[in-house]
Parts: C-alpha cells; structure tokens; sequence
C-alpha cells in the first residue's frame, strides 16, 4: 500500500481525501496543516508520497514543496501539488516547482495519485 503524507489548511479536506484514498489503496499515514508540522512528519514517517496545497492559507505550498525537496538531502518522496484551483493558473509554478505533478482536488484518487507516479517512472 502506497503511504501518503497529505499537506492542506483545509481539515474538511483533510478528512475527506482520507475517506476516499485509503479505500482505493493509499495510506494516508499522516496530515499536516502548517509547513512546520509538514516538515516534521516528512522527516520522520518518510512517507512514498507527498501531497501539498498550493495554497496553504497564509503559507505558499510551492514554498513548502522546495523545502521538503531539500530536507530530504537529494532522496525527496515524490511531491505531488494539490488545488482547487486550475493548473494553468500555476503551470510556470508548478514546472519550476519540485514536484513531479499537479492533481486538481476534484480529481483526487488513488489511481489519479498512481497515474502522476507512473509518469515518472516510481512505485
């Protein structure tokens, strides 16, 4: 099973991402709403997968997402960006960004996170 770190301001969306991933597959091992907790539990759980709102309140995701590419001395878990918003509202973003993709939160699942890990070629 494919274990998930999930990073969002949101905890309604929190729980929801949780109810609908961990039946198709994805184990969300822990979730995080500031940066600060983020960076913790990275560290510590080593989670395959990382998911991160782009829009962390009153934090940047994309912030977020290079400093977790960086804590990780070179072996970061894949980051994947999350929003409600549209892709191409942060396309340059998003490819200057760690990341290896972006997934709109209303496509979120687990097949949706495996397909964006398969199209760089990890588990």
């Amino acid at each position: 099973m494919l274990r998930c770190l999930i990073v969002d301001d949101s905890d309604r969306f929190l729980a929801v991402a949780r109810t609908l991933l961990e039946p198709d597959g994805i184990s969300v091992v822990a979730t995080a709403s500031t940066g600060a907790l983020a960076l913790s539990l990275a560290a510590e759980l080593r989670p395959d997968v990382t998911l991160v709102d782009i829009d962390l309140g009153g934090e940047s995701g994309l912030k977020l997402a290079k400093r977790l590419a960086d804590q990780a001395d070179g072996a970061p878990a894949p980051i994947i960006l999350i929003s409600m918003h549209s892709e191409e509202d942060y396309a340059d973003l998003i490819a200057a960004s760690p990341a290896i993709g972006f997934l709109p939160k209303t496509a979120l699942s687990g097949a949706a996170i495996r397909g964006t890990l398969d199209g760089v070629g990890e588990p």
